[in-house]
């Protein structure tokens, strides 16, 4: 498929909410968010109306819809094998470009998509019918480069017209958002406590090492869920956010954590493991973030989990390439303090950036280690399946680059309802009650924006 794109300048601007509110009625309009002009990130990237869009059911087929594309039958359920088969159909562009994202695949991975590909059965139901995957063939996206303070629209010429004329239209207005009743937990506290327990009897038990365990929160609404993104992000902007929305379903990420980059053959990945809420006064929160930075028991399990994707990327990447130039930094956000580990690779020449996907997929830092034992366990004691909380949302350009997070932070709807989880990592060390209150710690700035 031609692939001959124009690389136009736009005029810049620090924040891409005014750009993506023209576009949120298209079909397969996705946001991927730095959180600027608060956060750090770099790169904001929107599109829409993809060239094909793939999902991966609920109950684990493969389907695509496209006007133009159809792929062989015999990899027509491999999940993994259709992405790579959509990349292909875009030719590589001409243009010589350090921007991330000249074509390619955008939107998300459900954590039960790696379970699907570990061959890990659940018991469990899910609380929504959002696809394990669903992810769109982009021939255009609009980038503002906050380092450079540059915005561009790269697009094959035919696809350009249409851009600019969407871009000129007045933003379609949106009914305004309001939950209809409070959060609630799924979990009593009594209830996450005997989990905890379970937790704690196959650590000594010698099944695992660390557990990450998660309860789910819920809340009905009326309005859009362009309108409760707004609110999220202005409580607690993150650099890994992103937003898409179709039908009655939408996903809304806040995410802090980046799951894996690939850019030129090099590989990083950023674990979080390690949280303390922010501080009400300056002292406090000084006192917060230095109780972190010398918690034995939040650096192993940072460590633990740094060991377990050093594993996870050595699958793939050339031997002798793994290296850990950061180890549990201290990073701050809004409403939590986190340890933020930092390790790299070279990627094999014989393995594309979605095989290193798979290979590592879901992160460690929200499974537990060892990674399949602790997803079991996972799926043993949460009461329902993850669904896209704790997959990723990013990229993948026809070039060979990728970009994605780990979604925490992330609030999945469907049919009126909002769901959002809260998790932490528990070792053998790690105490009930305080481990239940780190769960309401990462949430309680987005529960609070919407209530």
């Amino acid at each position: 498929m031609n692939q001959a794109l124009t690389i136009t300048a736009l005029p810049y601007s620090p924040d891409p909410l005014g750009i993506f509110a023209c576009l949120r009625a298209r079909p397969g309009a996705v946001l991927l968010d730095s959180g600027r002009p608060i956060a750090t990130g770099r790169f904001d990237i929107i599109s829409s109306d993809p060239l094909a869009t793939l999902e991966v059911a609920h109950h684990g087929e493969a389907s695509m819809a496209s006007d133009q594309l159809s792929p062989p039958a015999h990899i027509a359920n491999d999940a993994f094998a259709l992405q790579q088969w959509l990349l292909d159909q875009l030719d590589i562009p001409n243009e010589t470009s350090e921007l991330p994202f000249l074509g390619g695949l955008i939107g998300y991975w459900g954590y039960d998509l790696g379970r699907k590909t570990l061959s890990i059965k659940s018991a469990q139901a899910s609380p929504v019918t959002l696809p394990q995957a669903r992810l769109g063939l982009y021939d255009w996206c609009i980038t503002l480069d906050h380092m450079a303070q540059q915005a561009w629209l790269i697009a094959p010429p035919q696809r350009r017209e249409q851009v600019e004329s969407w871009l000129t239209q007045t933003p379609t207005p949106n009914s305004a958002f309001t939950l209809t009743n409070s959060f609630k937990a799924e979990l009593s506290h009594t209830q996450y406590v005997a989990r905890f327990n379970a937790v704690q009897r196959y650590i000594r038990a010698g099944d695992c090492y660390q557990i990450n365990l998660a309860q789910r929160f819920y809340a009905d609404y009326q309005g859009d869920e362009w309108q409760a993104y707004l609110q999220l992000r202005k409580a607690t902007p993150t650099p890994y956010s992103g937003f898409m929305a179709w039908g009655d379903k939408a996903v809304l990420s806040l995410s802090p954590e980046r799951f894996i980059q690939c850019s030129n053959g090099e590989v990083e990945t950023r674990p979080i493991k390690g949280t303390r809420t922010r501080g009400a006064t300056l002292e406090e929160d000084q006192a917060l973030a230095e109780q972190l930075l010398r918690s034995t028991k939040d650096r192993a399990e940072n460590v633990m989990i740094v060991d377990l994707l050093r594993n996870d990327l050595g699958r793939v990447c050339q031997p002798g390439s793994i290296r850990v130039p950061q180890l549990c930094r201290l990073e701050s956000y809004p409403n939590v303090h986190h340890l933020v580990s930092v390790v790299q690779g070279t990627l094999a020449g014989n393995y594309t950036p979605l095989a290193l996907l798979k290979a590592a997929f879901p992160g460690g830092s929200i499974t537990g280690a060892p990674k399949i034992r602790a997803m079991q366990i996972i799926d043993e004691l949460e009461p329902c399946q993850r669904s896209v909380y704790c997959g990723s949302l990013g990229y993948v350009d026809v070039r060979g680059s990728m970009d994605t997070s780990i979604a925490i932070r992330t609030m999945v709807a469907e049919a009126g309802r909002l769901h959002v989880w809260g998790g932490g990592g528990l070792v053998a060390d790690s105490q009930a009650d305080e481990e239940y209150t780190e769960t309401l710690d990462k949430i309680r700035h987005l529960i609070g924006a919407l209530e």
